[in-house]
């Protein structure tokens, strides 16, 4: 499969953001020497809604769309109003060519969110994925001046082609050039168009410039397979002339194929500058946004990690990786309440991930100790409830919650922390 057919595919997965990414690891116990990380699966326990669709986009990520319409399937079982699992079903469903189903869901949210574009883009594409032109064209073109991807205007391009309309057809199709310059697919299309209309001359320069951008999509991967290979024989920081072939400061697609590739082995400081120039290049990627972030992490670059973190998490709040990526970030620089509502929701999304949930304990404790400090005493017990949840037979816990039962004239309560405090663990 080619780049860009993956990222095509993959871009099913999003709701808002331009590209999709492989993630890189997420290894928060690197720096926080916290125990092993458990990879996202199925629990083992009774799992809340928001577990599954944590699980779901795990899946997603890695094109197992059957095991991910499972997960969305389960939370909504447990809470059907969920539009974002609903509206990540359907994308299941449609990467799973089940369109009938995927059409079901889309239909209930576009009542559901009075028309969400994003809800409208996969109506038209499913309309013109079964030859429904007339409906896939209306669709489109509702929402294409303000498309939520920017693949829009190459499928209402691809509508009016499909209808001979080939006027509007060129000329949907040259608007999605800039959303898309290195997309193969439109030139292939406008040629398409411009053999119908009897140009052959232009017809054939659009053909070359489609195998021209096949091409360079080739040469990436064979680029990046060979500097993956030299850094393996290198020195761990040596000069690799086949990754300064990626270095192609106006190509965001080939600076991230580098950045990935330096991070992956070990060479943090020379996988920022590739990383920074990206995102420079291709504001709205989730992908380098992450491993941006957690490259400046593995630095310990702690306050340069947490903007590209927070904009990889608004991109994609339900990911996991970059929640407990981000929540790690904000620990160490001591936003201690900020870094607790992260990591809670990380650990909402994969309760069996032991690293966030042990960074999530010291949080609350830390934060219980500081309210208890400044005599909120509502505030601090709310903290170690949250701890207790977390470690219920913690001595040290149960011994907190009866100091501050005592002061909260609890005597009862106090009584029971302090057997619970003294139990054999």
């Amino acid at each position: 499969m080619s780049e860009e057919t993956r990222k095509q595919r993959l871009l099913q997965c999003l709701w808002n953001p331009s590209a999709v990414a492989r993630l890189a690891p997420l290894l928060v116990s690197l720096l926080l020497g916290l125990g092993q990380p458990v990879r996202a699966g199925v629990p083992q326990h009774e799992t809340s809604a928001e577990a599954h669709i944590g699980t779901g986009y795990e899946y997603e990520k890695d094109d197992r769309f059957a095991l991910a319409a499972g997960e969305f399937e389960a939370a909504l079982a447990l809470d059907p109003n969920l539009p974002r699992a609903r509206y990540q079903l359907g994308v299941c469903y449609y990467a799973l060519g089940r369109n009938d189903d995927a059409r079901r869901e889309f239909e209930r949210l576009r009542a559901d969110t009075h028309d969400d574009p994003s809800v409208i883009y996969f109506l038209g594409r499913l309309d013109l994925t079964g030859h429904n032109v007339d409906a896939a064209i209306r669709e489109l073109k509702s929402i294409v001046t303000h498309p939520p991807f920017p693949d829009a205007a190459y499928y209402l391009g691809s509508a009016y082609l499909e209808e001979g309309e080939l006027r509007d057809a060129e000329k949907w199709l040259k608007r999605a050039e800039p959303l898309n310059p290195r997309d193969f697919r439109i030139p292939d299309h406008l040629a398409r168009v411009y053999q119908r209309e009897g140009r052959a001359s232009d017809a054939e320069k659009e053909y070359a410039r489609s195998a021209k951008l096949r091409q360079s999509y080739d040469q990436a991967a064979a680029a990046g397979i060979a500097c993956s290979l030299e850094l393996a024989k290198a020195a761990p920081h040596d000069d690799a002339e086949d990754c300064k072939r990626l270095f192609r400061p106006d190509d965001p697609d080939k600076l991230t194929q580098l950045g990935m590739i330096y991070g992956e082995r070990g060479s943090y400081a020379q996988a920022v500058e590739p990383l920074e120039r990206a995102a420079k290049l291709d504001p709205d990627s989730y992908e380098i946004e992450h491993n941006l972030g957690l490259t400046y992490f593995r630095l310990k670059r702690y306050a340069e990690a947490r903007e590209p973190l927070e904009r990889a998490v608004a991109l994609r709040p339900d990911f996991f990786d970059s929640n407990a990526l981000l929540g790690g970030t904000l620990f160490m620089l001591g936003q201690d309440s900020e870094a607790y509502r992260v990591l809670d929701h990380a650990h909402r999304l994969n309760p069996e991930d032991r690293d966030a949930a042990e960074l999530l304990f010291k949080t609350a404790m830390i934060l219980g100790a500081k309210s208890h400090a400044a005599k909120q005493y509502s505030e601090a017990l709310k903290y170690l409830r949250a701890a207790e949840d977390l470690r219920p037979q913690d001595p040290q816990v149960h011994a907190r919650l009866a100091e501050l039962y005592d002061l909260m004239g609890s005597p009862q309560q106090v009584q029971l922390e302090r057997q619970g405090a003294a139990a054999p663990h």
